[in-house]
C-alpha cells in the first residue's frame, strides 16, 4: 500500500510538472517556514505543490512569501500565540486577506503576485494602501508562490474551517461588546466580563466575530479563563473587511451554533472596530443578530463617543446595560460621561457582576457546577 501511494502522489507530481508553473514544495522547506495564526488550522502535512502562475490571489489563499523590508510589523504571530522575530530572507507562510484598521493599515488583496507587505500580525498578505501617522510602513513581501495541494488545487483556510452544525440546544444568555472604535477597550471589557462570569462558577464560551485575523484578542480571552473561544478565522475568513451580508450571516450563525452546541451558561461576544464601520454597522442592524444579544455593553475612551454609541444602539432596539472599556482610564472623561448617560460606567470585571444579577433575575442559568455537585 506504501510504495502504490507513493507512486501515487509521484505520478500526480511527474503531471503537474507538466506545467512550468509548479514546482514541488519539500516537507523540509515547508517546516523551515514560519507559519502564522491564520493558518494554524491548515495541515500542512503530505505532498505540496507551490505555483508560480502570476494570477490573482483569492482571500484565504496560502503563499509562500519571503520577507524583503523590516516595517511596522517586526514579528509575526504563531499558530501558538508565541511572536517570532523577523529576519530580512526569512520564508512565512501567511494567507490573503485585506485589512480595515483605522489605527494601523488599509489595505487591500493585489491583483497578481506582486510584492505586498505584511499588515497584521496574525499573518495577512495585502497591498497595504494607507496607514495611520504613528505606524512605520508596513514590512514588505515577496511572494515565491500559492501553496498548493498533491492535486494542484489551491489551499485555503476555507478548506479547514469548522462547519454550520445542527443545534436544538436553547440560546445561551448573549453578551455583546461593542465600542466606539478600534482599542476602546472591547477586548479587555470582553475578558473582564468572562473571569468575573467564570468566578461566579459559569461555564463560558466567547468569540470574536469580526475584525483582522490575529491571536491577541483570543488569548486574552482563553487567559480570562473561558472555556471555549472562536474567531472568524475558524470559520474559514481572514478578514472580514469587504465581505458580503450573507457570508457575515453564515460566519455569525456558525460560531454561535458551534459555540452553543458546547451548552455554555452564557455566551461573550466581541464585534471590532466602531459602530460606523460598514461590517459592524450591517452586524448590528440586521435582524439575526439583534435576535441573539440579550445584553450589549459599550466600549468608549469618552462622554461623546459613549452617549452617541448609546444613542445607536437604543435605536436599533438593542439593550444596552452599561459602558465600560479606556473611559475608565480617565477620572475625568468618566465624570463627564457620568453627567449625561444614564447607565453604570464600570470597570470589566464589576460590569461582569451586573451581567451575572441580570442572569440571576431572569434564572435562566444554573452554574455547571452546582449541578455536577447536587
Amino acid at each position: 500500500m506504501k510504495n502504490s501511494t507513493s507512486f501515487a502522489l509521484h505520478s500526480t507530481f511527474s503531471e503537474n510538472c507538466e506545467n512550468s508553473d509548479l514546482q514541488e514544495l519539500s516537507n523540509q522547506r515547508m517546516k523551515k517556514a514560519k507559519v502564522a495564526y491564520n493558518v494554524r488550522n491548515v495541515s500542512l502535512e503530505g505532498t505540496h505543490f507551490l505555483s508560480t502562475k502570476d494570477t490573482k490571489p483569492d482571500a484565504g489563499d496560502l503563499v509562500l512569501a519571503k520577507v524583503t523590508t523590516i516595517g511596522q510589523h517586526q514579528r509575526i504571530e504563531l499558530g501558538s500565540g508565541r511572536r517570532a522575530g523577523l529576519h530580512i530572507g526569512d520564508e512565512i507562510i501567511v494567507c490573503y486577506g485585506s485589512r480595515y484598521a483605522p489605527d494601523q493599515f488599509e489595505a487591500y488583496i493585489p491583483e497578481t503576485l506582486e510584492a505586498c507587505h505584511l499588515v497584521a500580525a496574525g499573518g495577512i498578505a495585502s497591498k497595504s494602501i494607507n496607514r495611520h501617522s504613528r505606524m512605520k510602513r508596513a514590512t514588505q513581501i515577496l511572494p515565491l508562490g500559492l501553496i498548493c495541494n498533491a492535486q494542484g488545487g489551491r489551499v485555503n483556510i476555507n478548506d479547514w474551517a469548522i462547519k454550520p452544525i445542527s443545534n436544538k440546544n436553547p440560546k445561551p444568555f448573549t453578551v455583546a461588546v461593542l465600542g466606539t472604535s478600534m482599542n476602546a477597550g472591547k477586548t479587555t471589557t470582553a475578558a473582564g466580563i468572562i473571569y468575573s462570569l467564570k468566578n461566579q462558577g459559569l461555564n463560558v464560551a466567547a468569540a470574536k466575530v469580526t475584525g483582522t485575523g490575529a491571536g491577541g484578542d483570543r488569548w486574552k480571552m482563553v487567559d480570562a479563563g473561558a472555556d471555549i473561544v472562536l474567531d472568524f478565522t475558524d470559520a474559514g475568513l481572514t478578514s472580514t473587511f469587504g465581505i458580503t451580508m450573507q457570508q457575515l450571516e453564515t460566519t455569525f450563525h456558525c460560531l454561535m451554533d458551534n459555540l452553543s452546541a458546547t451548552e455554555p451558561d452564557v455566551i461573550v461576544l466581541e464585534v471590532a472596530d466602531g459602530l460606523y464601520q460598514k461590517e459592524t454597522a450591517d452586524l448590528i442592524a440586521s435582524d439575526f443578530f439583534k435576535a441573539s444579544i440579550d445584553k450589549v455593553v459599550f466600549a468608549a475612551g469618552e462622554a461623546m463617543g459613549a452617549k452617541k454609541g448609546i444613542i445607536i444602539l437604543d435605536r436599533e432596539g438593542y439593550s444596552v446595560c452599561g459602558v465600560s472599556g479606556a473611559i475608565n482610564a480617565s477620572p475625568l472623561a468618566k465624570r463627564e460621561a457620568e453627567s449625561v448617560i444614564d447607565l453604570p460606567i464600570l470597570q470589566p470585571k464589576i460590569m461582569g457582576e451586573l451581567i451575572y444579577g441580570f442572569l440571576q433575575q431572569k434564572k435562566t442559568v444554573t452554574p455547571l457546577s452546582s449541578v455536577q455537585s447536587a
